[in-house]
């Protein structure tokens, strides 16, 4: 009788939820992915579920070795570096194989109006001096920055609501979720007369839309560059995770 494999997939992206999906299919699997909680709707996923962190890269330890986990593969979201520092941390002390699925970043195409920063703090003081309508697709944690920005109006678009606390820019709050049509968010922009637009370089389809509605219109983009990640075995697609899978199984 073969053994199962126990797989943590560390999730909260779209390409997490179509691995566990893909890898849910093979024998003698059993998959678990961790989310973090943010989302407050996330998409069904394939397998078991946990949400809420680890405490630490010295508490993913402990789970991996409580959980019996034979293999960790990290899908976190381009920008969540902590984690993924945990992570590799956490292998080397659990002694198990591991792997980041890393979708690529956008690349600068011709046309395109890009002002590149490091972070959202910088992109705040990156707006181009004559726009004073923007676009905030940065997500719903990282909005204060922007609160100091009192001569701006922005259209703030996240999947779920910032918490009740916490002060927002001055503007309106868009809730909706990808994948979007570049037809549409060339309609969503001029209905708004945005004139610059802020965005994370999350990489991806399902929100590249807005780039290149942004270059159609000829709107800069503020965009803030990845953080740094551990250095490691790493692959760009799903597909690629799973034959780096089967070969271990």
């Amino acid at each position: 009788m073969s053994e199962t494999t126990r797989i943590l997939i560390l999730g909260g992206t779209g390409d997490a939820a179509a691995l566990a999906a893909q890898v849910s299919l093979l024998s003698d699997v059993e998959v678990m992915t961790s989310l973090a909680g943010r989302t407050q709707q996330p998409s069904e996923l394939s397998g078991s579920v946990r949400v809420g962190g680890f405490g630490g890269s010295e508490g993913l330890v402990r789970y991996l070795k409580e959980q019996r986990i034979n293999v960790l593969i990290d899908a976190t979201h381009p920008f969540a570096a902590q984690i993924s520092w945990n992570a590799a941390s956490a292998v080397v002390e659990a002694n198990i194989p591991h792997l980041m699925l890393v979708r690529p970043a956008w690349k600068k195409v011709t046309d395109d109006r890009w002002l590149e920063v490091e972070s959202v703090e910088a992109a705040a003081q990156a707006i181009p001096s004559n726009a004073q309508r923007i676009f905030l697709t940065i997500g719903r944690q990282q909005l204060a920055p922007f609160t100091l920005l009192t001569e701006h109006w922005f259209l703030m678009r996240s999947i779920d609501p910032p918490a009740p606390d916490i002060a927002l820019p001055n503007g309106e709050l868009l809730l909706d979720r990808g994948p979007f049509t570049v037809e549409n968010e060339i309609a969503l922009l001029k209905q708004h007369a945005i004139e610059a637009i802020v965005s994370k370089n999350s990489g991806g389809d399902a929100t590249y839309a807005k780039i290149a509605a942004a270059r159609e219109l000829e709107l800069p983009v503020v965009m803030v560059q990845r953080p740094t990640r551990p250095s490691g075995e790493r692959v760009k697609d799903v597909a690629s995770a799973v034959a780096w899978l089967k070969q271990r199984l």
